[in-house]
């Protein structure tokens, strides 16, 4: 448990126990021979039921078949008997591969789907390498997807664009993720540094902040950009070069151990994302007192950046702009401080405290 997923449902999972009183039992399918990587609370109650889908990885298709539907089997008889034993109130789903059966495990819990990603790339197939076979199977799975989730008691979405692009279902609620931690001190505006925060993936898009970055350290040469996070980063080093892009200013790290005093070592946020479920590092950023500069992808940021109040938001893909943005603040300090104080407050809505009692109304509704 590692990723942004695994952080907020431990956030919320610890609050909920510490705070609440609530029972809670965490239930996984890898890593029986791992640590958790975030701290659980002493209160909390984590199975693991080590199915190993993980080997799926490294399997030709054929066999990957076979094992998937093997292990898809063993998963279902597992959690099917831990829930019989719990007896829950309510079982909080991830929408992985349980949603194919969750709906049918009658132990009395209400079942409650949580969405992190948009719908449009929830299953985000490949259209440039698209026939009529694959676009027949994503139509397929979607229609039998929707049919599924018709049957959960309540699904959560992170935005409101979200909610609306699931038009065939009645049962969506939105609870945006809660910010992370709370910040101990805020950013004083006096570093020439510009940070983005996420995986090294497309989805990400390092690959055209990069491209608007040429355009940046050439405009302001005192500036730097630094990137933290997980993933293979060598493609992205080697566009350095190619780029003509000056490696001193321009610093591409693995995992920060404490991002919290990262983002108060900058003055300024960026996000190049192709699409976000929501945009958590968007949203630490600002409560550390950075306006945000980003794509308006779908459908993330959009729901978090007033434009031009507490950030800005630039077409999504358009490069150009993006540079022009970021120089645009970087030498109006005024603008950028103003946004910045704008930036604290506004993300005061995402306390844990707050979003914490949407969740509690949605169980006692339940």
């Amino acid at each position: 448990m590692a990723g942004g997923v695994e952080r907020v449902l431990t956030l919320k999972a610890n609050f909920f126990a510490e705070h609440l009183g609530y029972d809670i039992t965490i239930i996984l399918t890898e890593g029986a021979d791992k640590p958790l990587f975030f701290a659980i609370s002493d209160k909390i109650k984590v199975i693991n039921l080590n199915i190993g889908f993980e080997e799926l990885w490294n399997c030709s298709f054929i066999k990957k078949i076979w094992i998937y539907i093997k292990k898809q089997r063993q998963y279902k008889k597992r959690l099917t008997a831990e829930l019989y034993r719990i007896r829950p109130d309510i079982t909080v789903s991830l929408l992985r591969r349980e949603i194919n059966f969750i709906h049918d495990i009658r132990d009395g819990s209400k079942k409650v789907g949580e969405m992190h990603i948009n719908r449009a790339n929830y299953r985000n197939f490949d259209k440039s390498q698209s026939n009529w076979i694959k676009n027949w199977f994503a139509q397929y799975w979607m229609h039998d997807l929707v049919l599924k989730l018709k049957r959960l008691d309540r699904m959560v979405v992170l935005t409101d664009k979200d909610k609306e692009a699931w038009v065939e279902l009645n049962n969506v609620q939105v609870i945006p993720n809660p910010l992370s931690f709370k910040p101990i001190t805020i950013s004083s505006q006096t570093q020439k540094r510009v940070i983005a925060v996420g995986r090294y993936c497309q989805e990400k898009g390092y690959d055209n902040l990069l491209q608007a970055w040429v355009k940046v350290q050439h405009a302001c040469p005192d500036w730097q950009l630094v990137v933290f996070g997980d993933g293979d980063r060598t493609a992205y080093e080697q566009m350095l070069g190619k780029m003509g892009i000056d490696a001193r200013r321009c610093i591409l790290n693995g995992r920060a151990s404490d991002i919290q005093t990262e983002y108060v070592k900058s003055s300024l946020g960026v996000c190049s994302s192709r699409f976000e479920g929501f945009g958590l590092s968007i949203i630490e950023a600002m409560a550390c007192g950075l306006s945000v500069v980003s794509f308006d992808c779908p459908w993330g940021p959009r729901s978090i950046i007033s434009d031009g109040v507490d950030g800005t938001l630039v077409e999504n893909g358009n490069v150009d702009l993006l540079a022009e943005s970021l120089i645009s603040l970087m030498r109006d300090n005024e603008k950028r401080k103003r946004l910045s104080e704008n930036a604290v407050r506004s993300v005061r809505k995402y306390d844990i405290e707050q979003i914490a009692q949407k969740w509690k109304g949605l169980f006692e509704e339940l």
